[in-house]
């Protein structure tokens, strides 16, 4: 940073760093205006750097000065500050850069136009979706991997050996369900981690990590930034979208990288409601495998909701259209090394973060089972079940979906394998459940980025919304007279 002013007008910002510039007595190594600009941009080191440094009044004169910056503009000083840098630049390459004749374009920037291009991007991007996720995660990982270390491994060996030697330990039934009853750690909490989602977030690593290396996630942001404007966010939320197809929790506390309170609202919402983790959606890609129309229904209610909340979202929430900038890298075949990395760190991090709670799920439902809670839960969430045309059981399913959503869908992965489900149910209860309450992790994060009065009615309000946009496509389906 240097003393040089950009030709901004004097508004209420430059005549903020004016009067800072002017109260700041000491020597910082760097201009008095560069230390204001960080102190109107929030930045915490440098704030605790002027307060040691200035006299008590003189500094608490600065802190009154930001904070009548602040209080002029609907969005943060960083932000603001980011776009008068951004219009500057602007000014000075308009005035000094001159338009070369064209050159011939390299395979990999020809490629790299046409990714960006909504006419030839979108159709990629369907092909990425289709290989990637459908095919690779859905039909790989949640159909062949899930199908073979669940009926090989656990059905017919682990289960039935742990079963016979807790049954020996263990005499009191009690205990013993806690390990290996109907919904024990072992028989269910480390079966669902391990034979069901662990195939399903790892071939989601692999596949996402691989479009990662590529540099093809700026491009999408880029792409898909005219339809984000809409909904009142940039292509920069792609990042965070992107990353809650591997985990919600961790993705809403990534929305922390977009620069206002409005899009972070709207970023958090959304991840909440209508954007399914990794394993979640490779279960339910597995629960609608063979089922082609129920399979585009279902992405077609979640995506119209996924617009229409994020649409009513941006009109009901202040604050000023958002402005996009993102640096575009080349793109390169991505590092086999890399991409082990990545997905090695990642498994890593759902052992140490997410396996946890499945065993802690299944302990929370054997004490809610001994307290009598947990069957009383299930008849209170009976009654939306049944409104959905839902067998009961699904009820079950859907208590789990609060601890942790990929518990929720594995559930439902075992009612259609007891042949509760006919077509249209399925299609029901995977729409509905997608909706559904974030799990318990997002709904702290939630509360711990946007506050515990915003966390709690988001998920307020999703829990009846999610259950009444069940009912009316039940209902459509019976009016139509649908079969699927």
């Amino acid at each position: 940073m240097h003393e040089e002013r950009c030709n901004i007008s004097y508004d209420i910002l430059e005549i903020s760093l004016e009067k800072i510039e002017s109260l700041l007595g000491s020597d910082y190594g760097i201009s008095k205006r560069a230390i204001g600009l960080l102190l109107l941009q929030g930045d915490d080191d440098i704030a605790s750097l002027v307060r040691s440094k200035e006299a008590v009044d003189f500094y608490a004169k600065i802190e009154g000065i930001v904070k009548e910056a602040r209080a002029h503009y609907h969005e943060p000083l960083a932000y603001i500050i980011a776009l008068r840098r951004q219009e500057e630049t602007n000014r000075i390459v308009s005035g000094a850069v001159e338009a070369s004749p064209k050159t011939k374009l390299s395979f990999r920037e020809k490629l790299s136009r046409i990714m960006i291009n909504p006419i030839t991007g979108l159709p990629i991007l369907l092909l990425i979706l289709y290989y990637g996720l459908y095919k690779f995660v859905g039909r790989f990982g949640a159909g062949i991997v899930v199908d073979f270390i669940e009926k090989n491994i656990f059905e017919k060996n682990i289960n039935p050996w742990i079963t016979r030697i807790f049954s020996a330990i263990i005499p009191v039934h009690m205990l013993r369900d806690l390990f290996v009853g109907e919904y024990g750690v072992i028989t269910l909490g480390i079966r669902y981690a391990v034979a069901l989602i662990l195939p399903i977030v790892t071939t989601f690593f692999i596949a996402f990590a691989i479009i990662e290396d590529t540099g093809y996630l700026p491009r999408l942001a880029l792409l898909i930034d005219r339809l984000f404007k809409k909904i009142g966010l940039t292509g920069r939320a792609v990042i965070p979208m992107v990353l809650g197809l591997g985990c919600d929790t961790m993705a809403t506390m990534v929305t922390r990288t977009l620069p206002t309170k409005r899009e972070r609202i709207i970023a958090t919402i959304l991840l909440a409601l209508a954007i399914p983790c990794s394993a979640q959606l490779g279960v339910i890609l597995s629960l609608l495998e063979g089922n082609f129309h129920g399979l585009w229904i279902w992405g077609g209610i979640v995506g119209l909701v996924f617009l229409l909340i994020g649409f009513l979202s941006s009109m009901i929430l202040p604050g000023d259209a958002p402005s996009f900038y993102m640096e575009i890298p080349p793109l390169r075949f991505p590092k086999l090394s890399n991409v082990f990395v990545k997905t090695y760190t990642r498994v890593q991090w759902y052992f140490t973060e997410v396996f946890p709670m499945f065993i802690l799920a299944s302990l929370l439902i054997w004490v809610g089972q001994l307290s009598g809670l947990f069957n009383a839960s299930v008849k209170i969430l009976e009654y939306p079940i049944r409104w959905m045309g839902l067998p009961k059981e699904a009820a079950v399913a859907f208590l789990f979906g609060f601890f942790r959503r990929d518990y929720g869908a594995a559930g439902l992965y075992d009612i259609k394998k007891a042949g509760l489900f006919n077509g249209n149910q399925l299609v029901v209860a995977c729409v509905t459940l997608t909706l559904f309450l974030p799990c318990i992790a997002q709904f702290l994060m939630n509360v711990k980025e946007r506050g515990a009065k915003t966390g709690v009615a988001i998920s307020v309000f999703i829990l009846f919304f999610s259950f009444s946009v069940g009912f009316a496509v039940n209902l459509i389906f019976n009016l139509l007279k649908v079969h699927l």
